[in-house]
């Protein structure tokens, strides 16, 4: 674990999941108080990284999907695997 209490993952390397998961447990410990003013500020760091990841995979979806329905039923979308969600 790192001084914020976190366990240090590269927030590139979470899952969607993994990020919201992380970023709930963020916001519980920023909101019962009891941290410094150092590893609030931690805290707050890595919960806005982990906010912006989420938002990179949900992004991600969406120009998925977006990419199947302008492909149509019949069509297969073309590939837009990323290096973010692989």
């Amino acid at each position: 674990m790192t001084a914020d209490g976190s366990q240090g993952e590269a927030i590139a390397d979470l899952s969607y999941e993994q990020a919201r998961d992380e970023l709930v447990t963020v916001v519980a410990r920023l909101e019962t108080g009891g941290e410094t003013l150092e590893g609030s500020l931690a805290l707050w760091e890595r919960g806005e990284a982990l906010a912006q990841r989420c938002q990179e995979w949900l992004d991600g979806a969406r120009e998925r999907l977006d990419a199947a329905r302008a492909a149509g039923p019949d069509q297969t979308p073309p590939s837009t695997t990323s290096k973010d969600q692989t």
